[in-house]
């Protein structure tokens, strides 16, 4: 009975039991085994880092006016300009995609410390678009180009994979082989034979979850280079979740 007790004290593995029955022994907990021999779950993550093939970028105009309507008519025209200068350095119009709009009113309220109501200003809207392209030599033109076009607000570039599954094609069969070896050497620390396969669930992340976009910030165009834009490197990562069974 006492050989088929195994002690859990690695953070992140556990040995349970088929059909656990617990028992307290000096602070730690002791599952028992059955027949068919204990229970080895962990998990093994590999990261694969990898130059990005697309970028987005946010691009957008705010404009005011004495009236709402006005207000509407000055942006549509202008995001006409933006968009088009996006398509002009080869952005599909499948690839953008609006964003956001948002219409109102501005108000002045340095008055009211002498008991005057706000100063009514006129009406603002900001529309905004992401535009998606695989051409990230071409990121740093682009920006100048939106602004030059008439852009006021610019957030990105945000870089990713556009099939991230295949960047872990590698990582699976190194995650496997690294899981045969833990799952061995646990075998052999803990009186067992071997380790058996039980079962396999894969988890896994992009980079983490894309970072939020930075704040709209307003930009001027300048005579000057275009403005530098370094890609780096993405990073996917893949978690297997294994289980295995310690055998005699």
């Amino acid at each position: 009975m006492t050989k088929q007790l195994i002690a859990v004290m690695a953070t992140g593995l556990a040995l349970m039991a088929a059909t656990p029955a617990f028992a307290q022994q000096g602070g730690s907990t002791v599952t028992a085994a059955t027949t068919q021999g204990p229970i080895l779950a962990f998990s093994v993550s590999e990261e694969v880092r990898s130059r990005p093939d697309q970028a987005t970028v946010g691009a957008g105009v705010t404009t005011t006016a004495p009236t709402a309507v006005e207000a509407m008519r000055l942006n549509a025209t202008a995001m006409d300009k933006l968009i088009a200068a996006a398509k002009a350095r080869g952005i599909k119009a499948e690839d953008i995609q609006t964003s956001g709009i948002s219409l109102s009113p501005q108000y002045d309220y340095n008055n009211q410390g002498n008991g005057q109501p706000p100063r009514f200003l006129g009406y603002q809207v900001s529309n905004s678009v992401r535009a998606t392209t695989s051409k990230i030599a071409d990121i740093g033109p682009l920006l100048d180009a939106l602004v030059a076009a008439g852009g006021t607000n610019i957030d990105g570039p945000s870089f990713g994979m556009k099939d991230p599954d295949a960047q872990l094609v590698g990582a699976r069969g190194t995650a496997i082989k690294a899981a045969e070896a833990k799952a061995a050497d646990y075998a052999r620390l803990a009186g067992f034979r071997g380790a058996e396969l039980v079962s396999i669930s894969e988890g896994g992340s992009f980079g983490g979850p894309p970072p939020p976009a930075p704040p709209m910030v307003r930009m001027q165009a300048m005579d000057a280079k275009a403005t530098p834009v370094e890609p780096g490197r993405v990073s996917n990562t893949l978690t297997l979740n294994f289980q295995y069974r310690l055998v005699k």
